[in-house]
């Protein structure tokens, strides 16, 4: 079931366009990446997303239905630019952050108290945020976010400046946060993190959607017949059998096993290439690389600008 949906968004600001025709479609309790480089219209979509602004043209669905303001109140939204009052006591600040999005006294305390010894901070709850390094702030923000259990949740760049160990904290949560419902809207930078994470992705360059799928789909429709070769046996031989259908990238050699890295050029298949070696070689493994979303994102947005 799709729970929000964007159709044909366009969105210009003077004499800029944020968003060429943009559609998205994200299923119920699935987590997706909003890719893109800087400026390609990412935080605009977020924005509307969140009712700050308005699409020119288009329209953005929750449930099905036209969004409005009162839907903020379903939405957790943890901006990239973080923004908590520095001076306030941080139990009182959560409170009152929770309370807007429409939960009683009572229960922000009860939420928060749980999160609170979640993530082992309840010695923080008096202090100032001033007080803390930029990473705690981070959790208590994080914290704020998702305190209200919002059936749509939007991370910009959730784990910038945390450590291994506190990322690692993070994205069990944000794992389990799906599993107990929520959908996740989460947009990166790192693509490592979108391997990890995300179940499907869409990639904006230039205002412009130029990806849209699952993410192992279009990992997969993007590579370009690599094959990673691990063998006991002679290099010289093995480069020798080699065809012109084939092009060696690389190949490194140590006293237990060697391996190269070749690229099927012209149609052969795979039992062709292994009937080749298997005269000249041992060989102990046989593995297609396919491309990082790092790789993917790379190449995506190169060919766009080429043909933009």
């Amino acid at each position: 079931m799709v729970i929000f949906s964007a159709h044909n968004v366009n969105k210009e600001f003077a004499d800029t366009k944020a968003l060429s025709d943009v559609s998205i479609e994200v299923k119920e309790q699935s987590i997706f990446g909003l890719l893109g480089p800087n400026g390609a219209g990412k935080t605009t979509l977020i924005r509307i997303i969140n009712q700050i602004t308005a699409p020119d043209s288009g329209e953005v669905l929750l449930d099905g239905r036209p969004m409005t303001r009162a839907d903020i109140t379903h939405i957790g939204y943890l901006p990239e630019e973080r923004g908590l009052y520095k001076k306030m006591k941080i139990g009182e600040q959560a409170i009152y952050l929770a309370q807007l999005k429409g939960m009683s006294r009572r229960d922000a305390i009860r939420n928060l108290k749980v999160w609170f010894k979640k993530f082992d901070i309840m010695s923080w709850w008096g202090k100032n945020i001033e007080e803390l390094s930029k990473g705690m702030q981070q959790k208590v923000q994080f914290i704020t976010t998702v305190v209200h259990k919002p059936k749509l949740l939007i991370f910009d760049e959730p784990f910038s400046g945390f450590d291994p160990i506190n990322t690692n904290l993070l994205k069990q949560e944000i794992l389990q946060l799906r599993q107990d419902g929520a959908t996740i809207i989460f947009s990166t930078h790192n693509m490592g993190s979108v391997e990890e994470l995300c179940d499907h992705i869409a990639l904006i360059n230039k205002s412009v959607k130029i990806e849209d799928g699952q993410t192992d789909k279009i990992r997969e429709k993007y590579k370009s017949n690599i094959f990673e070769i691990k063998y006991k046996g002679d290099f010289a031989k093995v480069s020798k059998t080699l065809t012109k259908q084939t092009r060696l990238i690389d190949h490194k050699e140590n006293e237990k096993e060697n391996m190269i890295t070749i690229q099927q050029i012209n149609g052969n298949s795979n039992n062709d290439l292994l009937q080749m070696l298997f005269p000249v070689a041992e060989i102990l493994s046989f593995e297609e690389k396919i491309p990082s979303m790092n790789d993917v994102f790379i190449k995506a947005v190169e060919d766009s600008n080429k043909t933009n």
